[in-house]
């Protein structure tokens, strides 16, 4: 598929994604920091644009991996926003974590001016993006992601269409709330061995080989052991899911008792300075009663 590709969002995840888009695609990129745009043209072969306006007027696929609605909003829907400088028949694909509500109005909205919205948000975290081994949730149409899916494998070990518009971010919702239980029960489990007097590395190695095995164990044991939570996918962020998952949850009468519970407990992290660190860092709320 021979198309020009745009990318606006050079943060942790979208750095090296659309690194992995410049090995194989003719891209474009834009970031609201120019400091960020310099270091990826800098690192990846690719072009540099100064606005939403200049990237949407020379993208055939324009990929978002920004912070929030309303950041994907503002990108499209603004004055000199994708919505009036995209072709028609061109595509956005939307990696950012939303609201399913945000993507339907972006879909209903962009389809007025026959262009074409994929909801695709991913899961795998900063280590997943820079080794290209990210999962993608994608809701839209089907025969545009059948079209699509093999741009999308550039940095994904996993892609499944998950219905209509509004779906891969529902999908989303669910990975989160998943998530939150995993990482609570990780930080409770070692916070335990600790106390108990055992030796945690002992245990966590002959646990992760067993049933109570996760991605979370596997990857995060070892730097919560040793008390390092500077990397990963960032507690703020995790409240922005998490708030999203519950207001969700609200509005359909859908019971998430322990996800609350948990996205409390990255509240109290927020208000002891820690909203950068790692979601692993529930553990450090236990072991230093934050």
């Amino acid at each position: 598929m021979n198309k020009a590709i745009g990318f606006i969002g050079l943060g942790v995840m979208g750095f090296p994604m659309a690194g992995h888009l410049s090995n194989h695609h003719k891209i474009y990129v834009f970031n609201r920091s120019l400091e960020k745009t310099k270091s990826w043209i800098k690192k990846y072969s690719g072009s540099e644009c100064c606005s939403v306006k200049e990237i949407s007027k020379v993208s055939d696929i324009l990929f978002l991996c920004v912070g929030n609605d309303n950041d994907v909003r503002e990108i499209i829907s603004n004055k000199d926003g994708a919505l009036e400088h995209l072709k028609s028949g061109s595509c956005i694909i939307d990696h950012t974590t939303t609201s399913a509500d945000l993507a339907k109005e972006m879909n209903d909205l962009l389809s007025t001016k026959n262009i074409n919205y994929i909801d695709a948000p991913v899961s795998g975290g900063q280590a997943g993006a820079e080794s290209g081994q990210l999962s993608i949730m994608v809701g839209g149409k089907n025969e545009l992601y059948e079209e699509l899916k093999d741009i999308l494998m550039t940095y994904s070990k996993f892609i499944k269409y998950m219905g209509e518009s509004g779906s891969g971010q529902l999908t989303k919702m669910v990975n989160q709330i998943c998530i939150a239980g995993l990482i609570q029960g990780l930080a409770e489990g070692m916070n335990f061995s600790e106390k108990a007097g055992l030796n945690s590395k002992d245990v966590l190695e002959v646990i992760s080989k067993g049933a109570a095995q996760s991605w979370q164990m596997e990857n995060r044991w070892h730097t919560m052991l040793e008390d390092e939570f500077d990397h990963g996918f960032a507690v703020d962020l995790m409240r922005k899911d998490l708030d999203i998952v519950i207001k969700k949850a609200e509005h359909e009468n859908i019971s998430l008792e322990v996800t609350k519970i948990v996205n409390d407990y990255y509240k109290e992290i927020q208000r002891s300075g820690g909203g950068k660190w790692d979601t692993s860092s529930l553990y450090k709320r236990l072991k230093d009663n934050l």
